[in-house]
């Protein structure tokens, strides 16, 4: 009997991310990143952006408090 080794989550998830990479270049990235960025602008306000803001000026484990 053969036994077939599974591929992790992780190990799934670096194959896959590979591959986009391979088969799309710089702009297809600039392209999903300016549309993540107008979701979240039409998804929060201002509120959230300065909150996200004081999180990224502290340490990380200022952050998990």
């Amino acid at each position: 009997m053969s036994e077939e080794k599974k591929m992790t989550h992780e190990e799934a998830g670096q194959k896959g991310g590979e591959a986009t990479s391979s088969n799309h270049g710089e702009k297809f990235y600039q392209e999903i990143g300016e549309k993540g960025g107008e979701a979240t602008s039409s998804n929060h306000n201002k509120e959230f952006y300065k909150e996200i803001g004081e999180k990224g000026g502290k340490s990380q484990s200022s952050n998990n408090k």
